[in-house]
């Protein structure tokens, strides 16, 4: 009978949590793309003025519900001086949500870069990885052809993983759900990195 009730409590109170790592050079959108995030998947949550964004010197850490999963965000500061604190998150991370400026054709190869060593981690072995091609609602960025293209040589070391690379805006929203949705499959079913289990509050 014990086991009846706790399998009952569990299914109904507790959610399986996963960790999520918000990469990408400083102005890419990050926070931005969590504040999206709040908004959309949290009914009371009000939001900060993303008009008031700015640069992140640390990290800012967010929670979303999606159905019985539940995101942990850590969205990581992306200058040059702190990408060297990223891989002290990898262990714990169960997906990376890489943002790309579209509109920063002059950052591109410096975002290669980095975006090279994320997936060049052995720490990161099997863990999805969504490439958001931020900014689309600006006129002049450059396109998911593009941005293909530009990390084209990095495809080899993705290895057998997911992996998506998805248009988004996140000042404006769009392609903020679809991201977070196509992430919750993927950590889901991903068998090597099972999820925390957190009573519901």
């Amino acid at each position: 009978m014990y086991t009846l009730l706790s399998g009952l409590y569990k299914y109904m109170f507790q959610k399986d949590e996963y960790c999520i790592l918000i990469l990408g050079l400083d102005n890419a959108g990050k926070t931005t793309f969590l504040e999206q995030s709040k908004t959309r998947f949290n009914k009371n949550y009000k939001g900060m003025s993303l008009s008031k964004i700015t640069t992140t010197v640390g990290l800012n850490i967010g929670t979303v519900d999606v159905g019985k999963a539940r995101l942990m965000f850590w969205d990581l500061g992306g200058q040059e001086e702190l990408q060297s604190l990223w891989d002290k998150y990898y262990a714990e991370c169960h997906g990376v949500i890489y943002v790309i400026d579209s509109t920063d054709e002059e950052r591109l190869s410096e975002s290669k870069q980095a975006f090279e060593k994320v997936v060049s981690s052995e720490a990161l072995d099997g863990v999805p990885i969504l490439v958001l091609a931020n900014k689309q609602d600006v006129e002049t960025c450059l396109s998911i052809p593009d941005i293909k293209t530009a990390f084209s040589d990095c495809t080899c070391k993705i290895g057998r993983r997911d992996c998506l690379t998805q248009a988004c805006s996140a000042l404006t929203g769009k392609g903020v759900r679809e991201g977070i949705d196509w992430m919750v499959k993927c950590v889901v079913r991903n068998v090597h990195r099972p999820p925390r289990q957190r009573d519901v509050t």
